[in-house]
């Protein structure tokens, strides 16, 4: 209740975003969503699980920001979302907008966004988080592609009903881990080595969680022939 309470009178202010960007302060669309999300499922804990709350007051909430993002965070002339307001640069975390229920994962805007995406952020076929050099993010030089976001475009990708992309692309991240199936934060394409904090949870999170939509979808098995799961995983 009270971090619904403080929720709906800071969710229109600016941030740092995701990311805990040390430039100035703006209107993340993420941000924007994950608000979006903490008022919808506390709508849904209403009413369906039998919570106490406001629950009319907290679905006008819900359905403000929802029509705010929509008008103020996605480029029609683009045909996808974008990192933050009034600025035209992407964001690998506008791909979980069909992962929280925002949008359906076959929708138009999202279907534009990952294309849009995997044409700005792609780097040899793994994803960057962002351009750093467009994005005013307050840090020094550049990084290497980042890992979880890659993960989030398998997933995106096999939402969007595109699953032999996903599936390949869930093999070439598998290939990324060291001597002991470990993944890093980021990866450098151009030096062929892991970057960052070794080993990343936020990496094998998102791995953990593209493995079982793909076995799901039945793009892989873990009742099959050894060499139904890629790189010897197995569930």
């Amino acid at each position: 209740m009270a971090l619904m309470e403080h929720l709906e009178s800071a969710w229109d202010q600016p941030d740092n975003g995701l990311w805990e960007m040390r430039g100035p302060r703006r209107h993340f669309t993420h941000s924007k969503v994950m608000a979006w999300v903490a008022a919808d499922r506390m709508v849904k804990g209403i009413r369906d699980f039998g919570l106490t709350g406001p629950a009319d007051r907290w679905e006008e909430l819900r359905d403000t920001i929802h029509a705010e993002v929509m008008a103020k965070g996605f480029d029609a002339q683009r045909n996808t979302f974008v990192q933050s307001y009034g600025r035209p640069e992407l964001d690998a975390s506008l791909l979980l907008i069909p992962r929280v229920g925002f949008l359906p994962a076959d929708d138009p805007r999202v279907i534009g966004t990952i294309d849009a995406v995997q044409r700005e952020l792609t780097h040899d076929g793994f994803l960057r988080r962002y351009l750093p050099a467009e994005s005013d993010d307050g840090l020094p030089g550049g990084e290497g592609v980042f890992l979880a976001c890659s993960f989030w475009l398998v997933d995106a990708l096999l939402g969007a009903g595109r699953r032999n992309e996903a599936g390949e692309l869930f093999e070439r991240l598998l290939a990324l881990r060291n001597d002991v199936g470990l993944l890093s934060e980021q990866w450098s394409v151009g030096d062929g080595r892991q970057l960052g904090n070794t080993p990343q949870a936020f990496s094998h999170f998102a791995l953990v969680t593209s493995a079982l939509r793909l076995h799901g979808d039945g793009v892989f098995r873990s009742d099959g022939p050894p060499g139904s799961w890629p790189g010897g995983l197995r569930r």
